[in-house]
C-alpha cells in the first residue's frame, strides 16, 4: 500500500508514473502553517494526525506572484506551505544515501513541484530523494523590525496558539526561510530512516538561491551535523546586513501602503508584500540611476543576523567554518544569458551603460578591457553578460569550493559547458540548464526552454553521467575526479559537463596533457573558454548585497 510511519502518523504515497519501482509520497508537512500566530515566527512542530495521510499530491507552494510551467501558483488562503517530497525505492535494503533538494528563484519564487525536481530518476540510483518548500520572499526573508511598543493584540477568535510573548527579534527572527529548511533537515533526520534512508548519509543539494541556501547551512552552527556533503550549483553572490535588510523592509512597507513596523507587517496580508516587492523591484528594474540593484533587482537574501549568520558563506569558509562537510560545486558557462533572455536583467548596450555598470560595482576598467579583448567579436551586450555571470554566479561559486579547500575541508568543481543540441545547432550552456540534465528530467517538455529542445541520444547520455556523479558523491563523496588541491592557477582540476562529441573535439584541438578526453582538465588550462580566472584573481571580487 506504499504507507509509511513518520513521527507525525502513517502516510500514504503513490507509485511514480515514469518508474513503477520507486514510491513517491508528496505534500508531507515537516512543520505547521507559518501564519496566524505564527506568521514571522520560527518554524513550529506540525500537529500530529489519526490514521492515514493522503501524501500523493504536492502541496501548495510559498507566497509569491510566478506562475511557473507545469508547478502550481500561489493563491491567497494557501498556508500548509511547509511540506516536503520523499521518492524512494519500494523495494530493496535500506540506509541508503539520502539526497535534500532546495530550489533556486532569488529567494521570491518556484517550488519544490517544479517538473525539474521530480526525484524519480536519482532514486532509481539508488538515493532517496527529498525536495523541499520554504518561505520566500518577504515572509522568509523580510527583517521585522523590533516591537517598540507595536506588537499586535493577539487575535482571542483565532483557533490557533497564541505563542511565547516575547516581543524581542530573536522571537521574530531574520533568515526564516533558512530556518525552514533546518526543520526539514531535522525532519529528514527523525524520519527518513522510515523510507529507506540513513539520517547519517545526507547531502544537501540547491541551485543559485537554493545553493547559497547551502552554503548558508553548511557555516551555520545550527544545522551542525544534519548533513555531510554538499552540492551548490550556481551560487549566488548575494548576502545582506541587518541594515541593507531593515532598508528593504521600509520600501516595501512604503509599497504596501502599511508601518514600516512589526505591527504595519502583521496587519499586511501575505498578498500584498508580494504585490508591493514586485513594485519595488520594477521600480529598481526602471530606474538606471538606482545603483546595483537595476541591473537584476533582486531584493532578498540571507542576513548577517548575528544569531544563524555571522558573515558572508564565503568568509565563513575560508575561516573554516565549513568543517568536515564535502563540497562539490558547479556553475555553467554562459549563466546570465538566461537572465537576459527572460526580460529580468538590464540591457547594456552603450559604452556609457557599460561604464555605469561597472563604476555601481566598483569593477576595476582593467577587468572590463580583460573581458572585451577575449570577446573581440561579441557585441557590447555580451560583454556584459559575461561580466555579470562572473560577478553574481560563475566567480562566487568557484572561491566557494577554493576557500573551503585552502581551509582543509574537501571541494570538487565542476563547469557546465554543453553548447550544441541535438542537431548540431549553438544552445547556451546558461543558469538553470545544467539541474534537468542531473536530475534526470530531460524528457519533461517544461524544461526544454532551458537546454535547448527535445533531447538527443548525447544529451541523455550526459545526463547520466552528470546523475551518476551526483549518486557517487552523496554515496562515497567521490564524483569521479579530484579535489581540488588548492586555488585555481596551482594544479587543481575541474571537471566540464559536455557531450562525449563535444569533449572528443575539444581533447583533439587542446595541447597534449591540457585535458583528458573525459572532460577533467587542470583549470589553468581552461582559462580562455571558461573562467576568466586570471582577469577575476587580479581584480578581486566584490560580495554583494541583494
Amino acid at each position: 500500500m506504499d504507507v509509511f510511519t513518520t513521527k507525525s502518523g502513517r502516510v500514504r504515497g503513490r507509485r511514480a508514473a515514469r518508474d513503477r519501482g520507486i514510491v513517491a509520497v508528496l505534500g508531507l508537512p515537516y512543520a505547521a502553517p507559518p501564519f496566524g500566530a505564527r506568521r514571522f515566527r520560527e518554524p513550529q512542530p506540525t500537529e500530529p494526525w489519526d490514521g492515514v495521510r493522503d501524501c500523493t499530491a504536492f502541496g501548495p507552494v510559498a507566497p509569491q506572484s510566478a506562475e511557473l510551467p507545469g508547478a502550481p501558483s500561489w493563491s491567497p488562503g494557501d498556508e500548509d506551505i511547509l511540506t516536503l517530497n520523499v521518492w524512494t525505492p519500494a523495494d530493496g535494503p535500506g540506509d541508503r544515501p539520502v539526497l535534500v533538494w532546495i530550489h533556486g528563484g532569488a529567494y521570491v519564487f518556484g517550488s519544490s513541484a517544479q517538473p525539474d525536481f521530480d526525484g524519480t530518476a536519482l532514486a532509481g540510483g539508488g538515493l532517496v530523494v527529498v525536495t523541499l518548500n520554504s518561505r520566500l520572499g518577504f515572509e522568509g526573508f523580510g527583517h521585522v523590525p523590533d516591537a517598540d511598543g507595536d506588537l499586535p493584540v493577539p487575535d482571542t477568535d483565532s483557533d490557533l496558539p497564541v505563542l511565547d510573548a516575547d516581543t524581542s527579534a530573536a522571537a521574530f527572527p531574520d533568515n526564516r526561510g533558512l530556518l525552514d529548511q533546518i526543520a526539514a533537515l531535522e525532519w529528514v533526520r527523525d524520519n527518513i530512516s522510515a523510507f529507506g534512508g540513513s539520517p547519517d548519509r545526507v547531502t544537501l543539494a540547491g541551485q543559485s538561491s537554493g545553493a547559497t541556501s547551502v552554503a548558508c547551512l553548511t557555516v551555520a552552527d545550527r544545522a551542525r551535523g544534519l548533513f555531510r556533503r554538499a552540492v551548490l550549483h550556481s551560487a549566488v553572490n548575494a548576502f545582506a546586513t541587518v541594515e541593507h535588510a531593515a532598508r528593504t523592509t521600509a520600501e516595501v512597507a512604503a509599497a504596501a501602503g502599511v508601518p514600516a513596523t512589526r505591527a504595519g507587517l502583521l496587519a499586511a496580508p501575505p498578498e500584498a508584500l508580494v504585490a508591493a516587492t514586485d513594485r519595488v523591484c520594477e521600480r529598481y528594474a526602471q530606474d538606471p540611476g538606482s545603483g546595483q540593484r537595476h541591473y537584476d533587482p533582486a531584493i532578498y537574501g540571507p542576513v548577517a543576523d548575528g544569531l544563524l549568520l555571522t558573515a558572508d558563506p564565503l568568509e565563513a569558509l575560508a575561516a573554516g567554518a565549513g568543517g568536515a562537510v564535502e563540497l562539490l560545486v558547479c556553475h555553467t558557462t554562459e549563466e546570465y544569458w538566461l537572465l537576459d533572455a527572460v526580460g529580468s536583467s538590464a540591457k547594456i548596450t552603450s559604452e556609457e551603460q557599460l561604464a555605469a555598470f561597472a563604476a555601481d560595482f566598483r569593477l576595476p576598467i582593467s577587468l572590463v578591457e580583460g573581458h572585451r579583448e577575449r570577446l573581440p567579436d561579441a557585441p557590447l551586450l555580451d560583454v556584459y553578460l559575461s561580466l555579470y555571470s562572473g560577478l553574481l554566479f560563475a566567480e562566487y561559486s568557484t572561491r566557494l569550493a577554493e576557500v573551503h579547500a585552502l581551509a582543509g575541508g574537501r571541494a570538487f568543481l565542476a563547469r557546465f559547458d554543453r553548447r550544441r543540441d541535438r542537431a548540431g545547432g549553438r544552445v547556451r550552456a546558461w543558469h538553470c540548464a545544467d539541474i534537468p540534465f542531473a536530475f534526470g528530467n530531460l524528457h519533461e517538455e517544461s524544461v526544454h526552454f532551458l537546454v535547448g529542445g527535445p533531447p538527443g541520444a548525447a544529451d541523455q547520455e550526459l545526463s547520466r553521467r552528470m546523475a551518476r556523479a551526483w549518486a557517487e558523491f552523496a554515496t562515497h563523496g567521490d564524483p569521479g575526479w579530484a579535489p581540488l588541491d588548492g586555488p585555481a592557477g596551482s594544479g587543481a582540476t575541474v571537471r566540464v559537463w559536455r557531450t562525449e562529441a563535444e569533449e572528443e573535439a575539444d581533447a583533439a584541438r587542446r595541447p597534449a596533457g591540457a585535458r583528458r578526453a573525459d572532460g577533467v582538465c587542470r583549470v589553468e588550462d581552461d582559462r580562455a573558454e571558461h573562467g576568466f580566472r586570471d582577469l577575476w584573481r587580479t581584480a578581486g571580487l566584490p560580495l554583494l548585497a541583494p
